[in-house]
């Protein structure tokens, strides 16, 4: 382990530190990214975030490397095989809101061009900057992901609360929350 200061929740271990430090609040551009993230958090839901990152290679392979096209066109068949892989979190609803969620995600971009575009527009295309002096000072939501979430179940999306939206803002960059001592802010 090297000497860096650091977020404390990520200070659990290797996998927990190179996501926060490699990952976490950088922001993210591409729809494809901005999808696999939105389905991660949404798996997230109700567990830790741990179980998530150690699960996200076999939802990477199940989910077709998250080609939200591809989601969007899953079977019965697929969801049924889905509940049965036990490298990922069988949840039959949020598996279901995987594929609901995928074609959500092509409306959007349908409509704005991209989901980029349409997710970034709250934040009129830039990160927020917050000042967190600890972890402690993180919220879980903010009136931000209230708004967020109440358009994205309007347009269909599933899972979507506003403290699963505003996990995916941190993990994407929309908002700046690592601590004033970690190394990511200097």
């Amino acid at each position: 382990m090297d000497d860096k200061m650091r977020c404390n929740w990520c200070e659990k271990d290797d996998l927990y530190r190179k996501y926060h430090d490699e990952e976490w609040g950088v922001p993210v551009y591409e729809d494809q990214k901005l999808f696999e993230f939105l389905i991660l958090e949404t798996f997230q839901a109700g567990l830790s975030w741990y179980t998530i990152l150690k699960k996200r290679e076999n939802f990477t392979l199940a989910l077709d490397n998250f080609d939200y096209k591809k989601v969007a066109n899953f079977s019965e068949d697929k969801i049924q095989e889905l509940l049965l892989d036990s490298g990922i979190i069988r949840n039959q609803l949020k598996i279901r809101a995987a594929v609901s969620n995928a074609i959500a995600f092509l409306k959007v971009q349908e409509k704005f061009g991209s989901f980029s575009k349409y997710i970034w527009e709250f934040t009129d295309g830039k990160p927020i900057q917050n000042n967190r002096q600890s972890s402690k000072d993180i919220p879980a939501t903010t009136p931000l992901s209230d708004e967020i979430s109440k358009d994205l179940k309007k347009r269909g999306f599933k899972f979507v609360g506003s403290t699963v939206v505003y996990a995916h803002m941190q993990a994407t960059g929309m908002v700046d929350d690592h601590v004033a001592d970690c190394w990511k802010r200097k």
